[in-house]
C-alpha cells in the first residue's frame, strides 16, 4: 500500500471523522482504506500544518468533504469522493480519473485483483497513477472486446496500461463483449483459454466501472455498433437510466426487464455485489439517475464524481 504523504484532501476527511463524528482511528482506517498509522499521521500533520486548530479548517477544497460525508451516510456508500465542475465534458473526465487514479494508488495492496470496465473516463487514470512501486498486483478485463469504438477504451488496453502503471501483472479476455447467440457464449465459456480469465474474474476484489446513460446517442455503449436505435427506444420503453459493463438498469437496480444482458461476455452485474469495492466513475448532472440505480442495485459502492452530480443527489 502506497504511502500518504501530503495528501490534503484524505487530511481534512480523518478530522472530519476522528474530530467532529467521533469515530475511532481504527474504524477511519476501514473506512478510508489506509493503516491505522497513517490516521494517526494523518491527524498529527494536521495539526501542524494549521488545518485542526480550534474546530476543522473547511478553508480547503470549499464544503467538497461535507458533500462527500453527507452522500456516504444518505447513500450508504463506503466512500464518495467529489471533483470540482469543469466546464467542458473532457476536462471533466480528466478530473474524475485523476480522482479515480489517487483513491486506487492509496487502496490498492499486494494480493488484489483488479477488475476494470471500458470508457472514455476510466482509459484516462492510467496517466495520472504516479509513484507507485512495483505491487504484487493483477489487472483483469471485466467484459470482452468493445465493438467499433477505439482501441485505447478497450477494456483489454486498459488493463495492459494499468498493469504497466502499477508494476502488476495482467490477464487478458479475448472474446467479443456482446455474443449475438446465447448458445456461443455457453460454448465460449468452456474453451481453456476462457476459463482461465473468468476464474480471474471471479477473484476481483476491486472494480473500476464507468456508468453510463444508455438512452444517450452520443453514448460510449452506441459507439460500440452493437446496438442501434430500435435497441435505445426499447430500452427507453423499459426504462433503462444506466449501464454498468454494458448491462442495463433501472432507477431501482432492476436488470429483469432487459434481456440484451445475457449476451454481454463477462463479469455478470449481479456479481458486482460480491466484490468487496466496487469504484464508480461518473460525473455530469446527466448521470445521476444512472448513479442511483446502480447504488440502488448495489453495484457500487464508492463514487467518484463532481461537485454538481454531488449535489443533485442529495435531491
Amino acid at each position: 500500500m502506497k504511502k500518504i504523504v501530503g495528501d490534503i484532501r484524505l487530511m481534512v476527511k480523518c478530522c472530519i471523522l476522528y474530530y467532529e463524528e467521533d469515530i475511532g482511528q481504527q474504524e477511519i482506517a476501514k473506512l478510508l482504506g489506509i493503516s491505522r498509522p497513517t490516521v494517526s499521521r494523518l491527524l498529527k500533520e494536521a495539526k501542524e500544518t494549521g488545518i485542526v486548530k480550534i474546530e476543522i479548517d473547511r478553508g480547503y477544497q470549499s464544503d467538497y468533504q461535507l458533500l462527500e460525508r453527507k452522500l456516504e451516510k444518505y447513500l450508504g456508500l463506503k466512500e464518495v469522493i467529489i471533483v470540482e465542475d469543469k466546464l467542458d465534458a473532457a476536462g471533466q473526465k480528466l478530473e474524475l480519473a485523476n480522482a479515480a487514479a489517487k483513491y486506487l494508488e492509496r487502496t490498492v495492496a499486494n494480493g488484489d485483483v483488479v477488475g476494470v470496465s471500458m470508457g472514455t473516463t476510466i482509459k484516462e487514470i492510467t496517466q495520472y497513477v504516479k509513484n507507485t512501486s512495483n505491487l504484487q498486483v493483477t489487472f483483469v478485463p471485466l467484459i470482452g472486446g468493445v465493438g467499433q469504438i477505439g482501441i485505447d477504451i478497450h477494456p483489454n488496453q486498459i488493463v495492459l496500461e494499468l498493469a504497466k502503471a502499477f508494476g502488476g501483472k495482467f490477464s487478458l479476455l479475448h472474446a467479443p463483449a456482446v455474443i449475438s447467440d446465447v448458445s456461443i457464449k455457453s460454448n465460449l465459456q468452456d474453451e481453456k483459454g476462457i476459463k482461465h480469465i473468468l476464474a480471474d474474474i471471479q477473484r476481483t476484489n476491486i472494480a473500476v466501472v464507468g456508468i453510463g446513460v444508455p438512452t444517450d446517442k452520443r453514448s460510449t455503449m452506441m459507439a460500440t455498433g452493437y446496438y442501434d436505435e430500435m435497441d435505445m427506444k426499447a430500452l427507453k420503453e423499459k426504462k433503462a437510466v444506466g449501464d454498468i459493463c454494458l448491462q442495463f438498469y433501472d432507477i431501482n437496480g432492476n436488470t429483469e426487464p432487459f434481456e440484451f444482458n445475457e449476451r454481454v461476455f463477462g463479469i455478470e452485474i449481479a456479481q458486482l455485489k460480491n466484490i468487496d469495492k466496487v469504484i464508480g466513475v461518473a460525473g455530469g448532472e446527466e448521470k445521476t439517475k444512472a448513479i442511483l440505480g446502480a447504488i440502488h442495485g448495489k453495484y457500487i459502492n464508492v463514487l467518484v464524481t463532481n461537485y454538481s452530480c454531488g449535489k443533485k443527489l442529495l435531491k
